[in-house]
């Protein structure tokens, strides 16, 4: 097998969430190309499980789409190397006003592989423990419970698109629902 051969990366920009670099790459064949790489610390989201089975979901703004979004409590590490399920649990007191000892993992995927190496690994909590919300001062968070078979109603009829979320509740569902 041939192999491809990272002769550089160069920082082009380093942000609060990501660093953008530009790699130059020999491929297999022995040309030289550029490559767009964003270096993401990892993330950790969560599945909250009321003892009604209903889930516990977020509705918030996203800059990004300039538009409101449904999905499952989330956020970035606080730094690398920092245990996810820390940062679940984190993410889960501070957007839903919950908090659980019992997390367990659920499923890890990687958002976009083609250019960069974003980690989220997902949890679901059970046996919730009501607490308060603690949001960010940018965060403006509405938390809302569903049935499995409405969110994935949702998420076939195209209201839910973040990938994140339809991950965790088509495993989620697969895993859990009978």
């Amino acid at each position: 097998m041939q192999e491809f051969k990272r002769l550089e990366r160069k920082l082009m920009y380093h942000g609060a969430i990501v660093d953008f670099y530009k790699d130059t790459i020999q491929v297999p064949n022995g040309n030289i190309v550029e490559w767009d790489f964003i270096e993401h610390k990892g993330a950790a989201a969560v599945i909250p499980v009321r003892d009604d089975g209903k889930l516990l979901m977020v509705r918030q703004y996203r800059n990004a789409l300039d538009r409101y979004t449904v999905e499952i409590p989330a956020g970035g590490l606080n730094y690398v190397g920092e245990p996810p399920q820390d940062a679940a649990a984190r993410e889960l007191e501070e957007e839903t006003g919950y908090r659980s000892e019992d997390l367990e993992l659920l499923i890890t995927i990687r958002t976009t592989v083609a250019f960069c190496n974003e980690r989220i690994d997902i949890y679901v909590a059970h046996n919730l423990i009501k607490s308060e919300q603690n949001l960010d001062e940018d965060e403006f968070i509405n938390v809302k419970a569903y049935t499995t078979d409405e969110l994935c109603q949702m998420i076939y009829s195209g209201k839910i698109e973040d990938s994140k979320t339809i991950s965790a509740i088509m495993t989620y569902k697969d895993k859990y629902c009978f």
